[in-house]
């Protein structure tokens, strides 16, 4: 509590002083930012930012200085903010459309913390301080016991009563999870979806972007569908092709799927 304190006590006078210093001067000085502590919640709050916005790319872990401000943002309450804030956003939208009919008028979501969460399984690694470790997140999701995100669930089902169609595409492998899978999401609500859509041999080993791309790609060209709306946690969720009309990014400052 006491280092936290000092910690704050110091970010408030380096920039008492450059305030200071930008009125004198007129300017602040370039390299005034050296002096901002690693370890401190501002220093982590502004890289969660910058991940959200899609300035730092490629990470592959959470620097261990922020596992407290991550786990307080996780499970502390805001996370949960920020989706329901999403989810009025995304509704806001939606209401403003008015489906044709023929049952073309789609929205693609994203599975893996855009519907149901693995908050439970990044805690034992430390919210994503520790390397992704792919053989023990498959052990996890073949139990199929991801809970549903509540925000997320309240669109679906809306989206379902105004008349769209929900297509699920995950990059889970179809083979080894698709049966935990489908039980997952049918134990935590989603249910009534047009497609899910998962990966399988012929895209293994594609980059998200271009798998969920080609997948896009299908539904709209070969298919015909209208994608209105496009939801998911990575940007490699809603970066590529036939993106659709909008997207809408989920917060996960966990990990980075490329």
């Amino acid at each position: 509590m006491i280092k936290a304190m000092v910690h704050r006590i110091r970010e408030v006078l380096i920039f008492s002083f450059v305030a200071l210093f930008c009125k004198a001067t007129g300017g602040a000085p370039a390299d005034w930012w050296a002096t901002w502590p690693p370890e401190s919640a501002s220093y982590c709050l502004s890289w969660r930012l910058a991940v959200e916005a899609n300035n730092v790319r490629g990470w592959r872990t959470v620097p261990t200085q922020c596992l407290g401000y991550i786990e307080t943002y996780m499970i502390g309450g805001q996370y949960f903010r920020d989706l329901r804030l999403i989810a009025d956003q995304i509704l806001s939208y939606a209401n403003e459309i008015v489906p044709s009919g023929d049952g073309m008028d789609a929205w693609i979501f994203d599975v893996d913390d855009t519907c149901i969460s693995n908050i439970l399984y990044y805690r034992d690694k430390r919210y994503g301080c520790d390397p992704y470790d792919p053989v023990g997140f498959k052990a996890w999701a073949t139990k199929a016991g991801c809970t549903a995100i509540p925000s997320v669930l309240r669109v679906y089902n809306k989206l379902i009563e105004s008349g769209f169609k929900i297509i699920l595409v995950t990059g889970r492998d179809e083979e080894t999870m698709g049966p935990a899978t489908i039980e997952n999401l049918n134990d935590q609500g989603f249910v009534d979806y047009e497609r899910l859509i998962m990966r399988t041999a012929a895209y293994k080993g594609q980059s998200a972007v271009k798998y969920k791309s080609e997948i896009r790609k299908q539904l709209v060209v070969e298919q015909g569908y209208r994608i209105w709306g496009n939801v998911g946690d990575q940007w490699s969720d809603l970066q590529g092709e036939y993106l659709g009309n909008r997207t809408f990014k989920l917060p996960n400052p966990m990990y980075f799927v490329p």
